[in-house]
C-alpha cells in the first residue's frame, strides 16, 4: 500500500472512533482497538493511568460515559502517517450543574492491522 493510501486507511479508522466516541458507543470503540490496546489517559494529573487491554480499556469507557454523559469530541486536525496518527480536539462536556466545559488536546496513535494499539491523550489546563 502506498503512502497516501495507508494515511487515507488510519484517517478512516480514527474518523469511526471519533465517531463511535461521540455516540458512546463502547463496542464500536473497542471493535476498533486491538486486543492488547493500551490507553493512557490525561486524568489525574500530572501523568494520567494508564489502562491494558481490551477489558481494562472498555471498563474505563463504560465508566467514562456514565460520568460524562454529554461528552462529545470535536477534531480539528488530524495527521497519519505510516502507522502513526496525531489529532487535535477539542473534548466538551457539560457538569452536574449544568455548566458547560471544555478541553484542547491532542491524541497520539499507533495503528497495528487496520486497528488502534495505542491511544495516548494530553491536554492543556
Amino acid at each position: 500500500m502506498d503512502i497516501q493510501a495507508q494515511a487515507g486507511a488510519i484517517t478512516a479508522i480514527v474518523q469511526q472512533f471519533n465517531e463511535a466516541f461521540n455516540r458512546h458507543d463502547i463496542n464500536g470503540i473497542m471493535q476498533l482497538m486491538t486486543a492488547d490496546c493500551v490507553f493512557e489517559n490525561s486524568f489525574p494529573a500530572p501523568n494520567g493511568e494508564v489502562y491494558q487491554g481490551q477489558a481494562a480499556v472498555g471498563a474505563f469507557w463504560e465508566r467514562f460515559f456514565v460520568a460524562s454523559p454529554q461528552a462529545r469530541f470535536e477534531y480539528y486536525d488530524l495527521f497519519a502517517c505510516e502507522e502513526r496518527a496525531v489529532v487535535r480536539f477539542t473534548y466538551h462536556w457539560i457538569e452536574k450543574n449544568g455548566k458547560k466545559g471544555h478541553v484542547q488536546g491532542v491524541d497520539i496513535l499507533r495503528l497495528r492491522g487496520g486497528k488502534i494499539a495505542e491511544k495516548l491523550t494530553y491536554v492543556k489546563g
